[in-house]
């Protein structure tokens, strides 16, 4: 799997809000797997994870584990991850591209963006099968459309592309960010065809593309409307 390393993009402010979310998602993780016994941890996933059957009405969680209102499940399932490697992932893209979209929002429009982006995300997960009962978890719905929106802002700016060679990362070279993103999304919509129907998300191992392709299209979408005035689209880099 080819993974991004670096942009040459530099921010004119700190990117506050892009590290709270990386720190707000790991501390969550450490309390989720590392504090809870597996079965606390698959409670927990179930509790707060988005249920689309408990969303919409079909099914109801037992009194134990019903700790929120289904909707409120569709903010706090954006913080839960089913592993490790699924928390890393999310992270290390948010990282990389999210400073750069909230330099572009600033702090206040890219919170409400990155949370619309994350509920378009849900929406598009869920209609599809609106009956599922895997919980569906993790950022990267709402990442999606972070990177749909850096698309938009920086098209002409190099990411630096590597390959995991066993321990080592080999370094591919530096592309466009318009080619690595819209190839990453090209990817997302094959794997949502090829998956069938039936995507929930990562909590049993298997990855929410329906989720991945709305948040990105929401991304698209929305940039227009909450970067900064001033803040050209397709700048030149």
């Amino acid at each position: 799997m080819v993974l991004p390393l670096h942009d040459d993009n530099p921010t004119t402010i700190r990117p506050y809000l892009t590290v709270g979310i990386i720190v707000a998602c790991a501390l969550v993780y450490v309390v989720q797997h590392l504090l809870l016994s597996p079965v606390g941890a698959q409670q927990a996933a179930y509790a707060l994870g988005l249920i689309p059957a408990v969303l919409t009405g079909r099914e109801v969680l037992p009194p134990e584990i019903a700790l929120l209102p289904p909707t409120a499940t569709v903010f706090s399932s954006m913080f839960l991850h089913g592993g490790f490697w699924h928390l890393a992932g999310n992270m290390w893209f948010l990282w990389i591209f999210g400073n750069n979209v909230e330099d572009a929002m600033g702090h206040v429009r890219f919170i409400f963006f990155y949370v619309l982006c994350g509920v378009a995300a849900v929406v598009a997960q869920v209609l599809p099968n609106p009956g599922s009962i895997v919980p569906m978890v993790g950022a990267s719905g709402a990442i999606s459309g972070v990177l749909g929106a850096y698309m938009l802002l920086y098209p002409r700016a190099r990411v630096l592309l590597g390959l995991p060679v066993g321990f080592l990362i080999v370094q591919i070279g530096r592309f466009p960010a318009v080619w690595v993103l819209a190839s990453w999304f090209a990817l997302q919509l094959v794997m949502a065809i090829a998956s069938g129907a039936e995507v929930p998300g990562q909590t049993e191992g298997r990855i929410a593309f329906g989720a991945h392709i709305g948040g990105f299209v929401a991304g698209v979408l929305l940039v227009t409307i909450f970067k900064r005035r001033g803040v050209p689209l397709w700048r030149q880099h």
